[in-house]
């Protein structure tokens, strides 16, 4: 009986390392659909917790295994994880580093001496930080508002929630956009952001727009556009200042942002912050990523209403790219080496568009990370991304 609880320990201590491992190896491994994509997002992200499990499994394997074989298994198994977890720590430094000279190329080498300091000293104060990682960020109270219709295109509710201070005031407007393939999602995205962003002294709304298939482009930018328009209206209603207005989407939100921004005739906007958002659709058809877990030309195709052969002119219209020109608002763009769904290479093309336009334009890159990779609000990526987004939006306030 002793003998099978030792059998049956060891297999048990094997199963931990096993799973230890396979969890560990989506921070290389590039995920093939997507199901297995929230594995290769959430991975990078909680790469500490990650480390003390294959810690843990490496222990448990020494104390608890003891037929050689099995023993030997665990040890590889919990070995290999902790050098997977080991790509993303060892880099941290060295890529906030390169994120810093990135932030000060693009901006100035002075731009934090241009933000006041009271604003300053509501910012996080490191670019990463272990305890946030697993205690979270913390979170400010705020005033939330919910249910907002602003718009009723084709018979469609548009909504949007509105994070407010709690002091009453009248604050900057940071209008979100969410992600989602343009086929999917709704303003409470990313609460958390929406929240922390308010409490540092923003009016933050978060709006919706109509979806594909069933509404094709430009459809969503109509409805970014009124979102746009009703704010400026309804500022004074939701303390917010209509002549301090920053647009930031993610993804398909990101997207959008930008062309609302880049427009001809576009109203004053003070600045631009994409997160790995596409910029060039008539390329995205052409090149799609390898793996590609969403199908990116079923995505455009849904989008546009066609393949990129029956409506060229359409995917030109749609590239924000196409809409570079002197004097647009400065840009923060932000994606991850391991993208696999918006490649980095299309922020640093509309990067170096931008830059070589005479634009004030700032490229990050974080090695590590995949499309997504804020969802995880206290991961390693996001606090690096938070960190350097939090200056870039005071800078664009006050620095400009």
């Amino acid at each position: 009986m002793f003998y099978k609880s030792k059998i049956l320990f060891s297999l048990l201590a094997l199963l931990l390392s096993l799973i230890s491992l396979f969890l560990s190896a989506w921070i290389i491994i590039p995920a093939p659909n997507m199901f297995l994509l929230k594995l290769a997002v959430g991975a990078p992200e909680v790469s500490p917790w990650l480390l003390i499990l294959n810690v843990f499994s490496l222990l448990l394997s020494f104390f608890w295994i003891r037929q050689r074989k099995i023993q030997r298994l665990a040890y590889i198994f919990s070995c290999i994880g902790l050098l997977f977890c080991a790509f993303v720590l060892v880099n941290i430094t060295t890529t906030q580093m390169q994120i810093e000279q990135g932030m000060k190329q693009g901006l100035g080498t002075n731009y934090l001496d241009k933000i006041p300091i009271q604003v300053s000293n509501k910012m996080q104060p490191s670019p990463f930080s272990l305890i946030n990682t697993f205690r979270g960020i913390p979170l400010s109270k705020t005033r939330h508002q919910t249910g907002i219709i602003f718009a009723n295109p084709a018979g469609v509710a548009l909504k949007m929630e509105v994070y407010q201070p709690q002091a009453v005031g009248k604050y900057p407007a940071l209008v979100v956009i969410y992600g989602g393939a343009w086929q999917y999602g709704n303003p409470h995205a990313n609460s958390e952001f929406n929240q922390y962003i308010a409490s540092r002294g923003y009016t933050v709304f978060a709006i919706d727009y109509r979806h594909a298939p069933e509404y094709k482009f430009p459809a969503q930018l109509d409805d970014i556009n009124t979102a746009l328009n009703f704010i400026r209206k309804h500022a004074a209603e939701y303390e917010a200042d209509s002549e301090r207005m920053i647009l930031l989407g993610r993804s398909s939100g990101a997207h959008l942002a930008m062309l609302a921004a880049y427009q001809p005739n576009a109203p004053s906007i003070l600045a631009v912050v994409n997160y790995y958002g596409p910029i060039n659709l008539t390329e995205g058809y052409k090149s799609p990523p390898h793996p590609d877990p969403i199908n990116s030309r079923a995505v455009l195709k849904a989008f546009i209403g066609g393949s990129l052969a029956e409506f060229p002119q359409q995917y030109k219209i749609a590239s924000p790219i196409n809409y570079v020109t002197r004097s647009l608002p400065p840009t923060l763009l932000i994606y991850g080496s391991r993208d696999h769904l918006v490649e980095a290479r299309f922020g640093r093309q509309m990067y170096e568009r931008l830059h070589n336009s005479g634009n004030t334009a700032v490229f990050l890159e974080i090695p590590w990370a995949e499309h997504a990779f804020d969802a995880v609000f206290n991961g390693v990526s996001n606090q690096l991304a938070l960190y350097y987004t939090e200056r870039f939006l005071a800078w664009a306030l006050f620095g400009q």
